[in-house]
């Protein structure tokens, strides 16, 4: 079982069982300070009794359930501004015999902080109150805000969705509908997906031949909770990472957004736009989704993101990464600005894999790291994992993965150059796990 900023998370019925489920869920009731707390839920197989034990769990507590049922992440994070606090049963882009929690607090998600106290609190026993909570359904208007915040004058435009049967299944169809666009939807009935959950793993090859036979500007596909996005383009090519958050930032700065916060696996070439249209990366931030919300409370920041996961955050919306969002910004933006946007991209490659490593190993695996990179860097950066910074437009970083049994390897270089970076740093980070080990 993983346990991290991103929330808690394993394989149902192997590490991650009921009994797990309900004290995690007990033990957050404790931080609840509102005595209300929303509760969502992806369409994976094991979703609905885990939900079911979670809002039991927080009403034995005395916490009251807000129950927006199937509902993706960023609506859950928007709902729970509201009432201060929030579960979401996901395991987002992972596997489907995978799940988990997700726990916000105060529309965001946990800090390193708060989750380092409810972990000292794992040898307890959450207690139960003397005044069982309520359960209350609730609906979200979370597609009409992103409509109204998104809008543009670019309304003929044609896309297609791919929601993978997830969580996102009918608020997607009814966000673009309010944008005025024309969409095209496929698996968009909840559960039922000829795709796996990961959309960065998986070919689209459906969405992307939906784009070209029908001619659309773009194609939008979705993990099982709406927070991650991979954007195909009109040639039925996927964009990585690091171009659709440059292209959600660009709509950004389009908005009059000058302050922006980005990880530190964050392409240079986002940085290189926002400087060249009068914005300012104010702030870096280790990645993560509640690093860079943290990061961007402390500056005040308008918008931002992880170039990782294309990981859109902005504040006035959502403090998390926001799928739709994404795509509604990017679906408004000025046809010539994407393809500036996209030419930029293109000079920079990133490399973004990682080796299976046991957790308990990571960090004998990063301690060493510094030492092996240090001769061919100017700069090592140890605040999150190990990232050498080689020139102006080349750096690995090598980090432990937050949800997976893995360490992650990102890489950035112009041209081939990244693939000779990557092969290096890959075969020294192999050698190290492999003699720790």
């Amino acid at each position: 079982m993983k346990i991290s900023i991103s929330g808690v998370r394993g394989i149902y019925g192997h590490d991650l069982n009921l009994h797990e489920v309900d004290r995690f869920a007990g033990l957050f009731a404790g931080f609840i300070k509102s005595g209300k707390c929303v509760v969502a839920r992806d369409t994976r197989p094991s979703s609905p009794i885990i939900a079911q034990i979670v809002c039991a769990s927080l009403m034995a507590a005395g916490i009251d359930v807000y129950n927006l049922g199937i509902a993706p992440t960023p609506a859950a994070f928007r709902e729970a501004r509201k009432y201060k606090a929030g579960i979401i049963v996901t395991a987002s882009h992972n596997p489907l015999e995978w799940n988990g929690l997700k726990f916000i607090m105060d529309g965001r998600g946990l800090f390193e902080h708060e989750l380092d106290e409810m972990l000292k609190m794992l040898k307890t026993t959450s207690k139960q109150s003397a005044n069982f909570g309520n359960e209350f359904q609730i609906f979200s208007n979370y597609t009409d805000v992103v409509a109204e915040v998104a809008k543009g004058d670019n309304s003929a435009v044609k896309v297609g969705i791919d929601t993978a049967g997830g969580a996102a299944c009918g608020y997607a169809e009814h966000l673009f509908k309010k944008l005025g666009h024309k969409y095209y939807s496929i698996n968009g009935i909840a559960g039922i997906s000829s795709r796996g959950p990961d959309p960065t793993a998986d070919d689209l090859a459906d969405l992307r031949g939906l784009v070209t036979a029908n001619k659309l500007d773009y194609g939008f596909g979705l993990d099982l909770d709406a927070d991650r996005l991979v954007v195909v383009n009109r040639k039925g090519e996927k964009l990585n990472p690091d171009a659709t958050l440059l292209l959600c930032i660009a709509r950004g700065l389009e908005m009059g957004l000058k302050k922006f916060v980005t990880s530190i696996d964050t392409s240079v070439a986002i940085e290189k736009y926002i400087h060249k249209n009068n914005g300012k990366v104010v702030a870096y931030s280790k990645v993560g989704e509640a690093n860079v919300v943290s990061k961007m409370l402390d500056v005040n920041a308008e918008a931002g993101g992880e170039g990782s996961s294309a990981g859109f955050i902005m504040p006035k919306v959502n403090m998390c990464r926001d799928g739709l969002l994404a795509a509604a910004t990017i679906s408004t933006l000025d046809k010539k600005t994407v393809d500036e946007c996209l030419n930029l991209a293109l000079q920079f490659a990133q490399i973004r894999s990682k080796i299976s490593a046991k957790s308990s190993l990571h960090r004998a695996v990063i301690d060493r790291l510094p030492d092996i990179f240090k001769t061919e860097s100017y700069s090592i950066l140890t605040e999150d994992g190990v990232k050498a910074i080689i020139d102006e437009d080349s750096w690995v970083l090598v980090r432990p993965s937050n949800t997976e049994h893995a360490i992650r390897i990102s890489v950035e270089s112009r041209g081939e150059k990244a693939q000779a970076i990557y092969k290096k740093a890959s075969e020294k980070v192999q050698k190290v796990y492999d003699q720790v080990r």
